[in-house]
């Protein structure tokens, strides 16, 4: 493990194949997704709103938190979504009081949905080809 990150908080998100590791603590604002600025690694506006959320429901300021996180697998949706349930899970492993306004707002849900894989004789998962009768 890096010495430097031996102080943080340490969680975990996943979505689809999106993995993301974070490490969390109070510090000077420093925000950084694969050591890149996160609003350059994710410049959509609603990715950014989305990773926000964890922060707004609990009235907190992100710039009160240092963020290094480590994005990797599947696509900028899914690593937005991993992030906001890691941050997620780093608030409440700081404070346990936060969990209940986290679960109401479903911040805390792992959403398990993946991607179902191709079916032999079949043109996708589910969808066969065309059926000719004569």
């Amino acid at each position: 493990m890096n010495p430097a990150l031996v102080n943080y908080i340490h969680t975990v998100g996943r979505r689809k194949t999106a993995v993301v590791r974070l490490y969390l603590r109070p510090g000077s604002g420093i925000f950084q997704v694969n050591r890149r600025p996160w609003k350059e690694y994710f410049p959509s506006e609603i990715y950014q709103l989305e990773i926000q959320k964890p922060f707004e429901v609990l009235g907190l300021s992100m710039a009160r938190y240092d963020l290094i996180v480590y994005a990797n697998g599947g696509g900028i949706k899914g690593q937005a979504e991993a992030l906001r349930l890691a941050i997620a899970r780093a608030l409440v492993e700081e404070d346990e009081a936060r969990r209940p306004f986290l679960r109401k707002a479903g911040l805390l849900t792992v959403d398990a949905r993946q991607v179902e894989r191709k079916h032999y004789g079949h043109k996708k998962a589910r969808r066969s080809f065309q059926f000719s009768k004569r």
